[in-house]
């Protein structure tokens, strides 16, 4: 690809790799940011850094023939169902199954990146399938498991993005999760309890965490929702952020989710785990009743950027959670 691109009078002002992204959003900002740092893009001919500011008529040359990119993530079927929109964010309800970034193994399995550029096409009045400039990128600010549903917050522009960043960094984001754990937990109904345990990378096992006292401190709160035999529905606040802390809190606890082949015992959880005799009909297979982590992001709440009251948004509860805990209060209702 060899390009020379003219900068128009509504897009000076922007940093040169936000511009970059507008005019190439398949590519990706780490990949073009890489491109102006290697001098494949010049500005005005001349090496510039990617965080500098654009004047009208700047020409910005582009030389990528020698050059892969990585692939334009790919949109899922279905639209991401928005939660909350205003001028500065959307908080999206990200389904179970739907990973945020293209997967490194699973370039052409669909992600949350591919849905916001799928969004933007329309927005900007391009087809879903069409290359070229936007009028506008979003960009998620956090990360949920590919497994676990619920709230996601994405920024409309830089400004919101860099805000909420930081906010997420300074702990300023409130969240809420529901999960599903295996044992009855002796925590008594209303009251609250605070696992804090450090977390660091296992050095025997790349992605995942465990509980190392050098490492980052790390606060969850847990309260009780209700009890099953053999179960237990928890609210979790997670007071810091770091990769896999509920789940590795709970586990470190005696209380793994039921379903997390991670940090728990199952990849799935059916009918036949939990009422005794079950058994499928003859010549069929038992389906699961859910084949996913036992965790949904149900609530965030958000400091606004005017300083005044802070947003709050909620995601109903997925379908597959609801039957599992209709199942369980049907087979396992708990009586003291």
């Amino acid at each position: 690809m060899s390009e020379h691109i003219l900068v128009p009078p509504e897009r000076a002002g922007l940093e040169m790799d936000e511009f970059l992204c507008l005019h190439f959003p398949e590519f990706g900002k780490g990949f073009l940011r890489q491109a102006v740092r290697e001098g494949r893009i010049l500005l005005d001919g001349m090496r510039a850094q990617p965080s500098v500011r654009l004047r009208v008529d700047q020409v910005l040359i582009v030389e990528l023939d020698d050059v892969e990119p990585p692939p334009a993530p790919v949109a899922p079927e279905a639209a991401l169902p928005i939660l909350h929109e205003d001028e500065d964010l959307l908080v999206v309800d990200k389904p179970a199954g739907l990973a945020v970034e293209p997967e490194r193994w699973a370039r052409g399995s669909a992600s949350l990146a591919g849905a916001l550029l799928a969004l933007a096409r329309v927005r900007s009045g391009s087809a879903k399938e069409e290359p070229g400039p936007l009028a506008l990128r979003l960009r998620a600010v956090h990360r949920l498991d590919k497994d676990t549903s619920g709230v996601l917050v994405v920024a409309k522009h830089l400004e919101s993005e860099r805000f909420l960043r930081m906010a997420f960094e300074e702990d300023r984001v409130h969240k809420t999760y529901f999960a599903l754990v295996e044992g009855e937990h002796p925590l008594l109904d209303g009251a609250e309890e605070t696992i804090e345990l450090a977390l660091g990378p296992d050095p025997r096992k790349s992605g995942r965490m465990v509980v190392d006292p050098a490492g980052k401190p790390s606060r969850t709160r847990i309260a009780v929702e209700r009890r099953f035999r053999g179960f237990t529905w928890m609210r979790c606040r997670p007071e810091t952020g770091r990769t896999h802390q509920i789940r590795v809190h709970l586990s470190a606890a005696g209380f793994p989710l039921a379903v997390d082949s991670l940090y728990g015992r199952r990849d799935v959880l059916a009918l036949s785990a939990l009422k005794a005799g079950y058994r499928a009909k003859r010549g069929q297979v038992e389906r699961p009743l859910i084949a996913r982590l036992t965790l949904h992001a149900a609530a965030i709440e958000l400091p606004a950027r005017s300083g005044g009251a802070p947003l709050v948004v909620a995601a109903p509860l997925p379908v597959d959670l609801e039957r599992l805990l209709k199942q369980l209060g049907k087979v396992r209702a708990f009586t003291r």
